[in-house]
């Protein structure tokens, strides 16, 4: 009866303990990278197949800024057997950038997924594209048509008109004149939406004014879904979970893929039927840019320029706004000093406009502070190495992944007196931080939207201050907590207490008038 148990019971246990230890032992020949005579960086101990997955948890900055502690500025994660070189130092990034520039994100490499396809519109947009003559293309179109001081300049009317909104939506909120208890999250999306939306394609899609709300609700929901897509199922990890399929992962992506080509050929096909070009949207530059050079900005290409600026564009302002008013409610000084520069500069007679922001440093450095504390993405866009080269003296292959963690190079001690502390005065007097402070990428990714991005944050921000007297909820601070996924977001959504001020009665009379 013994034997027959150690036959039954005994050897499949040693014979599954070695297949798992055959697997242990292939994995540090396949997986690894070669250490023999190359300096590589320190890497984690990975398991057999999957590498290094198991560490990776929301939020992956954290988790990566704290694997930093422990490996130093620059350590080699595995994502099944691919190679991730993760940065946590802006010494190491300007070295990327200014000496080696041979870190190029190549979506066509060996290690593409086909499902990152239809969340990239086919690469089509400027984000997913390999630096080349067609990323040179789509960057001439949107930073020369679309993101140019001049261009900028045409949509300060959208800007100032969707922050007059804002404005009313919150007064028709408050009840007497009183402290009244406001959501602040979904008024600051429609705000940022509309903006993005109205200077694409001239239309307001979200608010109370928009005449068809089956399509404001459809498309609030392809842009939810988008992110949540973003947040599941990032592309680094798709090349290695695509034959699992985990959660019908290629219908949900496909699904997304036909809501985003319904909503492109939509905003097309309504402007191909105008009579002439107003060039006062963009959409009207590009399609204007299509005529004149039909073979070079297919369909295709402007699809993924549309969708690329809806995306993109939408959630980063209102989310920064979001995280800026948690800080000044918890921080009360810090807004009776921003509110004392506005009152000085601006004073009650009219509402901030645009060409008063230079007037108010202050304010920027908020946003600035803002910035350093929260940036939208904590993680760079994903770039990858063309060629074998040198990084801080380490040996890095070819096809190497790299990650830089923005948040945790604004949050170095050994650049930051007192990382973690919000002051905006840190920034007085200061231009640039150069690689210390890159809350919108750097070098040749870096994001396209900064002056929109800026003008619209510190528009709303001071608005929000001039107009109205804020409070918290209750005598605890506003939870800074964030949410799960790859941007920063606050987890609890803002709610506050807020209350018109009187000084500001007439201004906000005209503003409610105008509506």
């Amino acid at each position: 009866m013994d034997q027959h148990l150690f036959y039954y019971y005994f050897l499949p246990f040693i014979s599954f303990f070695f297949f798992f230890f055959f697997l242990f032992i292939l994995s540090k020949f396949l997986l690894q990278i070669p250490q023999i005579h190359k300096n590589v960086p320190p890497t984690p101990l990975s398991l057999p197949i999957i590498g290094h997955l198991h560490l990776i948890q929301d939020p992956l900055h954290r988790v990566l800024h704290t694997l930093s502690l422990k490996y130093g500025h620059a350590f080699i994660l595995r994502f099944g057997s691919r190679p991730v070189l993760v940065l946590s130092s802006s010494s190491l990034v300007e070295e990327c950038v200014t000496h080696i520039n041979v870190l190029e994100y190549q979506p066509c490499g060996p290690y593409c997924s086909p499902l990152s396809r239809p969340v990239k519109h086919d690469y089509a947009s400027m984000i997913a594209a390999h630096y080349g003559p067609y990323w040179r293309k789509l960057r001439h179109v949107t930073t020369i048509e679309l993101f140019s001081i001049r261009r900028l300049n045409t949509y300060s009317v959208v800007r100032q008109d969707e922050t007059r909104t804002l404005i009313k939506s919150l007064m028709f909120g408050i009840l007497h004149n009183n402290f009244t208890r406001v959501g602040l999250r979904p008024r600051l999306q429609d705000m940022s939406f509309n903006i993005i939306t109205r200077i694409v394609s001239g239309k307001r899609i979200f608010g109370l004014e928009v005449d068809d709300l089956m399509a404001d609700l459809n498309f609030r929901q392809m842009i939810m879904d988008m992110f949540k897509a973003r947040a599941r199922y990032p592309d680094e990890l798709l090349s290695f979970m695509q034959w699992i399929n985990i959660d019908d992962m290629k219908k949900t992506l496909l699904r997304l893929k036909a809501k985003k080509d319904a909503c492109s050929k939509d905003l097309l096909d309504e402007f191909w039927k105008k009579d002439g070009v107003s060039n006062k949207e963009m959409i009207d530059g590009i399609l204007s840019l299509q005529e004149s050079l039909h073979e070079n900005y297919s369909d295709h290409i402007l699809k993924g320029i549309m969708l690329t600026l809806l995306l993109v564009g939408t959630d980063s302002s209102a989310a920064t706004i979001e995280w800026a008013m948690s800080l000044l409610l918890n921080h009360p000084h810090v807004f009776q000093k921003v509110r004392a520069e506005v009152e000085e500069n601006i004073g009650q007679g009219h509402l901030i406009q645009e060409n008063d922001l230079h007037k108010l440093k202050y304010l920027q450095n908020i946003v600035n502070e803002t910035l350093r504390l929260y940036p939208a993405t904590p993680l760079f866009v994903p770039h990858e190495s063309s060629n074998e080269c040198t990084i801080g003296g380490y040996h890095i292959p070819h096809g190497t992944m790299l990650f830089v963690n923005t948040w945790a190079i604004h949050r170095d001690p050994k650049v930051w007196d007192g990382p973690t502390r919000f002051r905006p005065e840190r920034f007085e007097g200061l231009c640039s931080k150069g690689y210390d402070y890159m809350p919108f990428g750097i070098g040749k990714k870096q994001g396209l939207g900064t002056g929109l991005a800026n003008r619209v944050v510190a528009m709303a921000l001071g608005s929000l201050i001039q107009c109205f007297d804020w409070e918290r909820v209750r005598e605890r601070l506003v939870d800074l907590n964030e949410a799960k996924g790859l941007t920063i977001i606050k987890n609890e959504p803002l709610e506050a207490m807020c209350k018109a001020r009187e000084c500001m009665f007439n201004v906000l009379s005209k503003v409610l008038d105008d509506s």
